[in-house]
Protein backbone atom coordinates (compact mmCIF):
# COMPACT_ATOMS: atom_id res chain seq x y z
CA UNK A 1 0.00 0.00 0.00
CA UNK A 2 1.58 3.40 -0.83
CA UNK A 3 1.95 6.05 1.39
CA UNK A 4 -0.95 9.07 1.33
CA UNK A 5 -0.95 12.48 2.71
CA UNK A 6 -4.02 13.98 4.04
CA UNK A 7 -3.85 17.67 4.22
CA UNK A 8 -6.55 19.83 5.92
CA UNK A 9 -6.53 22.40 8.31
CA UNK A 10 -9.29 23.38 10.57
CA UNK A 11 -9.14 26.93 9.65
CA UNK A 12 -10.90 25.97 6.58
CA UNK A 13 -14.18 25.94 8.45
CA UNK A 14 -13.91 28.94 9.12
CA UNK A 15 -14.61 30.99 5.64
CA UNK A 16 -18.40 31.38 5.23
CA UNK A 17 -20.30 32.35 2.24
CA UNK A 18 -24.00 34.10 2.98
CA UNK A 19 -26.76 31.51 4.93
CA UNK A 20 -27.96 28.53 2.56
CA UNK A 21 -24.89 29.26 0.19
CA UNK A 22 -23.53 25.55 -0.79
CA UNK A 23 -19.86 25.64 -0.35
CA UNK A 24 -20.24 25.59 3.44
CA UNK A 25 -17.93 24.60 6.12
CA UNK A 26 -19.22 21.25 6.92
CA UNK A 27 -17.70 20.12 3.32
CA UNK A 28 -14.57 19.57 5.09
CA UNK A 29 -15.66 18.19 8.22
CA UNK A 30 -18.32 15.28 6.55
CA UNK A 31 -15.27 14.29 4.34
CA UNK A 32 -12.68 14.57 7.87
CA UNK A 33 -15.86 12.06 9.75
CA UNK A 34 -16.09 9.43 7.01
CA UNK A 35 -12.46 9.12 6.39
CA UNK A 36 -12.31 8.90 10.17
CA UNK A 37 -14.73 6.03 10.59
CA UNK A 38 -13.08 3.91 7.76
CA UNK A 39 -10.46 1.76 8.87
CA UNK A 40 -8.34 3.07 5.67
CA UNK A 41 -7.60 6.53 8.79
CA UNK A 42 -4.83 4.82 10.22
CA UNK A 43 -3.13 4.59 6.70
CA UNK A 44 -3.10 8.30 5.89
CA UNK A 45 -0.14 10.62 7.06
CA UNK A 46 -2.21 13.04 8.55
CA UNK A 47 -0.58 16.89 7.81
CA UNK A 48 -1.67 20.33 8.80
CA UNK A 49 -1.88 22.70 5.80
CA UNK A 50 0.37 26.20 5.62
CA UNK A 51 -0.44 29.29 4.06
CA UNK A 52 0.65 29.90 0.83
CA UNK A 53 3.31 32.92 0.54
CA UNK A 54 2.71 36.32 -1.52
CA UNK A 55 5.76 34.73 -3.71
CA UNK A 56 4.59 31.54 -3.79
CA UNK A 57 0.94 32.91 -4.57
CA UNK A 58 2.63 35.34 -7.25
CA UNK A 59 3.53 32.56 -9.48
CA UNK A 60 -0.11 31.54 -10.25
CA UNK A 61 -1.50 35.04 -9.75
CA UNK A 62 -1.37 38.65 -10.31
CA UNK A 63 0.33 40.68 -7.63
CA UNK A 64 -2.48 43.59 -8.00
CA UNK A 65 -5.00 40.88 -8.19
CA UNK A 66 -3.43 39.34 -4.72
CA UNK A 67 -3.43 42.59 -3.49
CA UNK A 68 -7.10 43.42 -3.71
CA UNK A 69 -7.92 40.05 -2.01
CA UNK A 70 -6.20 41.18 0.76
CA UNK A 71 -7.58 44.70 0.39
CA UNK A 72 -11.08 43.32 0.60
CA UNK A 73 -10.53 40.95 3.67
CA UNK A 74 -13.22 42.96 6.04
CA UNK A 75 -12.87 42.70 9.68
CA UNK A 76 -16.39 41.90 10.28
CA UNK A 77 -19.43 40.86 7.99
CA UNK A 78 -19.09 40.10 4.82
CA UNK A 79 -17.80 41.12 1.39
CA UNK A 80 -19.18 40.23 -1.92
CA UNK A 81 -15.84 39.65 -4.43
CA UNK A 82 -17.81 38.23 -7.19
CA UNK A 83 -21.85 37.33 -7.06
CA UNK A 84 -21.11 33.76 -5.67
CA UNK A 85 -18.00 34.52 -3.76
CA UNK A 86 -18.05 36.58 -0.68
CA UNK A 87 -15.23 36.59 2.11
CA UNK A 88 -15.72 36.92 6.17
CA UNK A 89 -12.92 37.56 8.33
CA UNK A 90 -11.34 33.86 8.31
CA UNK A 91 -11.67 33.93 4.28
CA UNK A 92 -8.43 35.24 3.64
CA UNK A 93 -6.44 32.75 5.81
CA UNK A 94 -9.11 29.74 4.81
CA UNK A 95 -7.94 30.37 1.13
CA UNK A 96 -4.44 30.51 1.93
CA UNK A 97 -4.33 27.74 3.80
CA UNK A 98 -5.86 26.23 0.80
CA UNK A 99 -3.61 27.46 -1.49
CA UNK A 100 -0.79 26.14 0.91
CA UNK A 101 -2.09 22.43 1.15
CA UNK A 102 -0.99 22.04 -2.42
CA UNK A 103 2.40 23.53 -2.09
CA UNK A 104 2.84 20.81 1.09
CA UNK A 105 1.86 18.38 -1.04
CA UNK A 106 4.12 18.97 -3.80
CA UNK A 107 6.84 19.10 -1.37
CA UNK A 108 5.79 15.72 0.52
CA UNK A 109 5.63 14.13 -2.83
CA UNK A 110 8.29 15.44 -4.12
CA UNK A 111 10.49 14.99 -1.30
CA UNK A 112 9.57 11.31 -1.14
CA UNK A 113 8.05 11.35 2.05
CA UNK A 114 4.76 9.73 0.94
CA UNK A 115 3.62 8.52 -2.74
CA UNK A 116 0.20 10.61 -2.90
CA UNK A 117 -1.91 13.26 -0.96
CA UNK A 118 -5.10 14.49 -0.65
CA UNK A 119 -5.96 17.83 0.33
CA UNK A 120 -9.47 17.89 2.23
CA UNK A 121 -9.45 22.24 1.95
CA UNK A 122 -11.88 25.32 1.17
CA UNK A 123 -12.34 27.87 -0.48
CA UNK A 124 -12.30 25.63 -3.74
CA UNK A 125 -9.35 26.86 -6.75
CA UNK A 126 -10.10 25.91 -10.25
CA UNK A 127 -12.02 28.96 -11.21
CA UNK A 128 -9.62 31.49 -10.20
CA UNK A 129 -8.06 33.08 -13.04
CA UNK A 130 -4.68 34.34 -12.79
CA UNK A 131 -5.99 37.97 -11.88
CA UNK A 132 -9.56 37.13 -11.03
CA UNK A 133 -11.93 35.42 -8.20
CA UNK A 134 -14.67 33.38 -9.10
CA UNK A 135 -17.38 30.33 -8.63
CA UNK A 136 -16.18 30.46 -4.68
CA UNK A 137 -12.97 30.26 -5.34
CA UNK A 138 -10.02 33.10 -4.41
CA UNK A 139 -6.57 31.29 -5.55
CA UNK A 140 -5.63 28.69 -7.54
CA UNK A 141 -4.64 25.63 -5.18
CA UNK A 142 -3.62 23.42 -7.97
CA UNK A 143 -2.08 26.13 -10.29
CA UNK A 144 0.11 27.80 -6.90
CA UNK A 145 1.53 23.95 -6.47
CA UNK A 146 2.66 23.01 -9.77
CA UNK A 147 4.01 26.53 -10.05
CA UNK A 148 5.71 25.22 -6.84
CA UNK A 149 6.95 22.34 -8.66
CA UNK A 150 8.46 23.75 -11.37
CA UNK A 151 10.32 26.01 -9.53
CA UNK A 152 11.76 23.75 -6.87
CA UNK A 153 12.14 20.41 -8.50
CA UNK A 154 13.66 18.80 -11.65
CA UNK A 155 9.98 18.97 -12.84
CA UNK A 156 8.91 19.45 -16.51
CA UNK A 157 6.06 18.27 -17.32
CA UNK A 158 2.47 18.35 -14.89
CA UNK A 159 -0.77 16.41 -15.87
CA UNK A 160 -3.68 18.83 -14.45
CA UNK A 161 -6.65 16.28 -14.19
CA UNK A 162 -10.21 18.49 -13.02
CA UNK A 163 -13.15 16.19 -13.41
CA UNK A 164 -15.34 18.52 -11.54
CA UNK A 165 -19.11 19.35 -12.82
CA UNK A 166 -17.78 22.74 -14.05
CA UNK A 167 -15.00 23.81 -16.33
CA UNK A 168 -11.56 24.73 -14.91
CA UNK A 169 -11.71 28.02 -16.46
CA UNK A 170 -9.13 29.36 -14.20
CA UNK A 171 -6.68 26.56 -14.72
CA UNK A 172 -6.93 26.85 -18.58
CA UNK A 173 -7.05 30.69 -18.06
CA UNK A 174 -3.49 30.60 -16.13
CA UNK A 175 -1.98 27.59 -18.42
CA UNK A 176 -3.25 28.11 -21.65
CA UNK A 177 0.04 29.44 -22.96
CA UNK A 178 2.32 27.03 -21.09
CA UNK A 179 2.37 23.74 -22.99
CA UNK A 180 4.74 22.46 -19.67
CA UNK A 181 0.88 21.46 -18.46
CA UNK A 182 -1.56 19.16 -20.46
CA UNK A 183 -4.73 20.38 -19.01
CA UNK A 184 -8.09 17.51 -19.12
CA UNK A 185 -11.17 18.90 -17.35
CA UNK A 186 -14.34 17.08 -17.87
CA UNK A 187 -17.36 19.38 -17.38
CA UNK A 188 -21.13 19.15 -17.64
CA UNK A 189 -22.22 21.48 -20.81
CA UNK A 190 -23.80 23.74 -20.86
CA UNK A 191 -23.16 24.84 -17.64
CA UNK A 192 -21.49 27.98 -15.39
CA UNK A 193 -19.09 29.06 -16.13
CA UNK A 194 -20.41 28.27 -19.64
CA UNK A 195 -16.61 28.02 -21.04
CA UNK A 196 -14.28 25.30 -22.50
CA UNK A 197 -16.27 23.60 -24.58
CA UNK A 198 -14.98 25.55 -27.89
CA UNK A 199 -10.99 25.55 -26.56
CA UNK A 200 -8.78 24.68 -29.46
CA UNK A 201 -5.14 24.50 -27.75
CA UNK A 202 -2.93 21.77 -28.40
CA UNK A 203 -1.66 21.09 -24.53
CA UNK A 204 -5.96 21.12 -23.56
CA UNK A 205 -8.04 18.43 -23.72
CA UNK A 206 -11.73 19.29 -22.94
CA UNK A 207 -14.74 16.82 -22.60
CA UNK A 208 -17.78 18.72 -22.37
CA UNK A 209 -20.64 16.36 -20.70
CA UNK A 210 -24.25 16.61 -21.85
CA UNK A 211 -26.45 16.68 -18.99
CA UNK A 212 -27.32 12.93 -17.89
CA UNK A 213 -24.01 11.49 -18.76
CA UNK A 214 -24.14 8.11 -17.19
CA UNK A 215 -21.52 6.86 -15.50
CA UNK A 216 -20.47 4.11 -18.81
CA UNK A 217 -20.38 7.03 -21.16
CA UNK A 218 -17.79 9.17 -18.74
CA UNK A 219 -15.40 5.99 -18.89
CA UNK A 220 -15.12 5.69 -22.64
CA UNK A 221 -15.10 8.88 -23.41
CA UNK A 222 -12.02 9.05 -21.02
CA UNK A 223 -10.92 6.24 -22.13
CA UNK A 224 -10.94 7.25 -25.60
CA UNK A 225 -9.67 10.95 -24.98
CA UNK A 226 -7.14 11.41 -21.83
CA UNK A 227 -5.58 7.83 -20.88
CA UNK A 228 -3.51 7.55 -23.24
CA UNK A 229 -2.52 11.07 -24.13
CA UNK A 230 -1.47 11.94 -20.52
CA UNK A 231 0.70 8.24 -20.99
CA UNK A 232 2.29 9.73 -24.00
CA UNK A 233 2.61 13.06 -22.13
CA UNK A 234 4.78 11.80 -19.59
CA UNK A 235 4.15 14.20 -16.85
CA UNK A 236 6.88 14.11 -13.92
CA UNK A 237 4.15 14.94 -11.62
CA UNK A 238 -0.03 14.70 -12.06
CA UNK A 239 -1.89 17.03 -10.27
CA UNK A 240 -5.99 16.34 -9.70
CA UNK A 241 -9.04 19.00 -9.47
CA UNK A 242 -10.83 16.69 -7.54
CA UNK A 243 -14.68 17.63 -7.57
CA UNK A 244 -17.22 15.38 -6.63
CA UNK A 245 -20.47 17.34 -7.72
CA UNK A 246 -20.52 15.59 -10.51
CA UNK A 247 -22.14 13.20 -8.25
CA UNK A 248 -25.86 11.97 -9.32
CA UNK A 249 -27.54 13.32 -5.81
CA UNK A 250 -25.11 16.92 -6.23
CA UNK A 251 -27.61 19.78 -6.01
CA UNK A 252 -26.02 21.75 -8.44
CA UNK A 253 -25.02 19.54 -11.26
CA UNK A 254 -26.82 17.06 -13.55
CA UNK A 255 -24.50 14.34 -14.28
CA UNK A 256 -25.00 11.16 -13.33
CA UNK A 257 -21.52 9.89 -11.94
CA UNK A 258 -21.32 8.17 -8.24
CA UNK A 259 -18.61 6.40 -6.07
CA UNK A 260 -17.52 4.16 -8.43
CA UNK A 261 -16.93 6.37 -11.11
CA UNK A 262 -14.70 8.93 -8.95
CA UNK A 263 -12.98 5.20 -7.60
CA UNK A 264 -11.99 4.28 -11.35
CA UNK A 265 -11.03 7.66 -12.81
CA UNK A 266 -8.67 7.82 -10.12
CA UNK A 267 -7.30 3.87 -10.56
CA UNK A 268 -6.85 5.18 -13.99
CA UNK A 269 -4.58 7.84 -12.53
CA UNK A 270 -3.18 6.07 -9.94
CA UNK A 271 -2.01 3.56 -13.20
CA UNK A 272 -0.81 5.78 -15.54
CA UNK A 273 1.78 7.96 -12.35
CA UNK A 274 2.84 4.34 -11.40
CA UNK A 275 3.91 3.84 -15.08
CA UNK A 276 5.46 7.38 -15.56
CA UNK A 277 6.11 9.86 -12.45
CA UNK A 278 6.97 7.31 -9.29
CA UNK A 279 3.21 7.08 -8.60
CA UNK A 280 3.12 10.79 -7.65
CA UNK A 281 -0.05 12.28 -7.40
CA UNK A 282 -1.27 15.24 -5.66
CA UNK A 283 -5.05 15.85 -5.71
CA UNK A 284 -7.48 18.88 -4.34
CA UNK A 285 -10.80 18.81 -3.09
CA UNK A 286 -12.97 21.13 -5.55
CA UNK A 287 -16.60 20.97 -5.59
CA UNK A 288 -19.15 18.82 -4.16
CA UNK A 289 -22.38 19.82 -2.43
CA UNK A 290 -24.57 16.84 -1.44
CA UNK A 291 -22.37 16.62 2.23
CA UNK A 292 -23.06 12.44 2.13
CA UNK A 293 -22.51 11.90 -1.16
CA UNK A 294 -19.33 14.38 -0.93
CA UNK A 295 -18.00 12.52 2.08
CA UNK A 296 -18.54 8.62 0.34
CA UNK A 297 -17.33 9.73 -2.54
CA UNK A 298 -14.21 11.39 -1.15
CA UNK A 299 -13.81 8.26 0.43
CA UNK A 300 -13.95 5.92 -2.63
CA UNK A 301 -11.11 8.38 -4.34
CA UNK A 302 -8.92 7.94 -1.12
CA UNK A 303 -8.86 4.46 -0.82
CA UNK A 304 -7.38 4.70 -4.68
CA UNK A 305 -5.42 6.73 -3.71
CA UNK A 306 -3.81 4.05 -0.94
CA UNK A 307 -3.85 1.37 -4.08
CA UNK A 308 -0.87 -0.96 -4.56
CA UNK A 309 0.45 -0.19 -7.97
Amino acid sequence: MNKVAYITHTDCTKHQHSDGHPEQPARITAIDDCLKQDPIWSSLSQVEAPPASNEQLQKAHDLTYIKSIYAQSPTEGLVQVDPDTAMNPHSLRAALLAAGSAVKAVDLVMNNEVTRAFCNVRPPGHHAEHDKAMGFCFFNNVAVGVHHAFANYPVKRVAVIDFDVHHGNGTEDIFKNDDRVLFCSSFEHPLYPFTGADTQNPHIANIPLATGTSGEKFHQVVTQQWLDRIREFKPDLIFISAGFDAHKEDPIGGLNLDEADFAWITHQLVDIADEVCSGRIVSSLEGGYNLPALATSALAHVKALLSAP
